[in-house]
């Protein structure tokens, strides 16, 4: 019986270094559209993006997280490089709302009792999903179809983290969306009756990017060992 005691409290032990810690918080930033119209650079952020950020922090070196995100995704061939573009000079503007989950990955160790300031890069990736806007193109003007639809992401982060303040993280991160639509800039309808209507490379989906921080907030037990 003492032995089944002394592994009982044991196993609390471990599991208690391992106490849920809770973050919150929002993101501040930016988004641009990679696709068949407007520029194709990969980083280049020219519409505001704003959301919400939770984050359940399962052990020093990863965490479950989840973000709620608002942009609206521009993109015109005026800013473009390539001629063609510049000479089509097609703008087109969707409005997206992201929910993201998935898991964030730490580098180094980021133990928030160690009460110490600790930094390190991460990485994040999941699933998103999000809601769009349905148009396409006529006479050279994008066109509503006054409808809107759901579509799947992959979300690929790079970014940084610190604490400071004691109960406050601050992290800059640039995020990628590989997007399993082809219609974010009105260029592939869905809709068989408008598949004159469908122009740009047909063999690859549309991308989009987040570029910003995050500011979060921290809470929950601390664990046994911590004063």
């Amino acid at each position: 019986m003492r032995y089944l005691t002394l592994f009982i409290l044991s196993f609390l032990s471990i599991q208690s270094s391992y106490s849920q810690i809770n973050e919150i918080g929002v993101f501040l930033g930016g988004s641009n559209f990679i696709g068949d119209v407007g520029a194709t650079s990969y980083i280049s952020p020219n519409q505001l993006a704003i959301g919400g950020i939770y984050k359940w922090n399962r052990s020093p070196r990863h965490s479950y997280r989840i973000s709620l995100t608002y942009t609206e995704l521009d993109g015109k061939d005026s800013n473009a490089k390539d001629p063609r573009r510049l000479q089509r000079d097609y703008s087109f503007t969707n409005q997206i709302i992201e929910i993201s989950a998935g898991m964030e990955f730490t580098f180094l160790d980021f133990n928030l009792h160690s009460g110490r300031k600790i930094s390190t890069p991460y990485l994040y990736s999941g699933i998103s999903v999000f809601n769009m806007d349905d148009s396409y193109f006529l006479n050279d003007f994008q066109t509503s179809q006054n409808t809107s639809s759901w579509s799947i992401g992959i979300p690929m982060v790079l970014g940084f983290k610190t604490n400071f303040l004691r109960s406050f993280i601050l992290g800059i991160e640039v995020g990628a969306r590989y997007t399993f639509t082809d219609n974010l800039d009105g260029s592939f309808p869905k809709d068989d009756s408008l598949k004159n209507f469908r122009f740009g490379n047909q063999n690859n989906n549309d991308w989009y990017t987040f570029t910003g921080i995050t500011l979060t907030y921290t809470f929950g037990e601390n664990p046994c060992y911590c004063p």
